[in-house]
């Protein structure tokens, strides 16, 4: 990559930061949920044909997938692919900003608003550099990042990663843990597959006082949640890291009612596939049978989610490389293995790619909070930091 282009997207990128920042700020206005996501796709559509960008919409039902190709470039050419998400929470926003959710309930609180913005940002760049860049580039806005079985999926199976071929795939994610101006990468498996599990357990319900009488559906749920964690403590390889979790715990009596039912619901995430085949088994079968060792019985259901997300080091490190060139080695950080995930992990089974992490935080702005959080928010100076690096990926 010539220092002109290197010149031009640093320049480019900070002169498109109002209009950027105006994306960003009415997309996390109107935030929609997972794979409901219409409004958003014409927003973004409406974009790309201003930019003179060919797009198909509709692509995994509401995604939207453009084409940039120069003038060396043919039809037969593999591809570079950049992804962004459209999806936001179901989340009641606090924050007390001029950009606040208008749509009640929901918010942008994962930051998918400002993958999306940096995108449309990188696309006018790249579409001026575009003859001089060895690879068309394909940009992917992919819906329903945040709910089983993720958009990624319907993408793929649309065809996303054909017509033409995309030989690598990249993407970006905001970190509130990462001061603004920063980007963290890390080579290899980096975070967790992620699978769901609904539980009814059914019991018989009757007074508090004669117990005896009743079958204790909290007490099996009781059981169950502290009795299956040895799956992990017991029956996992202690090298291979994994987490089980039960968040919601329903059951509803009184001081002197047991209830019938109990439902509940939990995660299961590992970074190793053949355990996570078999953890599942194990879960499933073993509450199943506590229930019934207490004279009750248990309906599991395992949603299967997201792989574990593993980058290529190859293209990893490169685009590392690049950052620390670009940004100073001091703004380029080597990111641990998170227990989170991200359906990005469905493009990885197929492509090489890199998922790196943008920095966002300005504690002297108050801007702390984590994603998922109904107080998340960015600096938006972090939006050229994204442009930038985005930019270089293709270069």
């Amino acid at each position: 990559m010539s220092r002109n282009i290197q010149e031009f997207i640093r320049e480019k990128a900070v002169d498109l930061f109002e209009k950027v920042k105006v994306y960003r700020e009415y997309m996390h206005q109107y935030p929609e949920l997972s794979f409901q996501e219409e409004k958003t796709m014409e927003y973004v559509a409406g974009i790309l044909t201003k930019l003179d960008i060919p797009f198909k919409k509709g692509v995994g039902g509401t995604g939207i997938v453009a084409m940039i190709y120069g003038k060396q470039h043919t039809l037969e050419m593999e591809c570079i692919g950049l992804r962004a998400d459209l999806d936001a929470l179901p989340i009641q926003e606090e924050n007390d900003v001029a950009y606040k959710s208008k749509n009640k309930g929901v918010m942008h609180a994962c930051g998918h608003d400002v993958h999306t913005s940096i995108l449309l940002g990188a696309a006018e760049i790249i579409n001026e550099i575009k003859d001089e860049i060895p690879f068309p580039v394909k940009l992917i806005f992919q819906p329903g990042e945040e709910k089983n079985p993720g958009g990624a999926t319907y993408m793929i199976r649309d065809g996303v990663l054909e017509n033409p071929t995309v030989k690598e795939l990249y993407a970006l994610h905001v970190f509130p843990d990462m001061e603004v101006g920063k980007v963290g990468f890390r080579e290899g498996i980096y975070m967790a597959s992620s699978d769901e599990i609904y539980v009814t357990i059914q019991g018989k319900g009757g007074h508090g006082a004669t117990p005896n009488k009743a079958i204790d559906p909290i007490l099996i749920g009781a059981t169950i949640v502290t009795s299956i964690q040895q799956i992990v403590s017991r029956r996992c390889d202690p090298i291979i890291p994994s987490v089980l979790t039960f968040g919601h715990f329903e059951g509803i009596g009184e001081t002197n009612v047991i209830p019938s039912k109990v439902l509940l619901k939990g995660t299961f995430r590992t970074l190793n596939e053949v355990w996570r085949a078999e953890a599942l088994d194990l879960i499933q079968s073993q509450i199943t049978l506590i229930a019934q060792s207490m004279g009750g019985s248990a309906e599991v259901t395992i949603s299967k989610g997201y792989p574990y997300l593993e980058n290529n080091p190859k293209v990893t490190k490169a685009l590392s490389e690049k950052a620390k060139a670009f940004l100073g080695n001091d703004k380029v950080e080597e990111l641990p293995i998170r227990m989170t995930s991200e359906d990005f992990a469905f493009f990885s089974q197929e492509k090489p790619v890199c998922f790196f992490r943008l920095g966002v935080r300005n504690e002297s702005k108050g801007i702390v909070y984590g994603v998922h959080n109904s107080r998340f928010d960015i600096d938006p100076l972090a939006l050229v930091t994204g442009i930038q690096i985005i930019c270089l990926s293709v270069c």
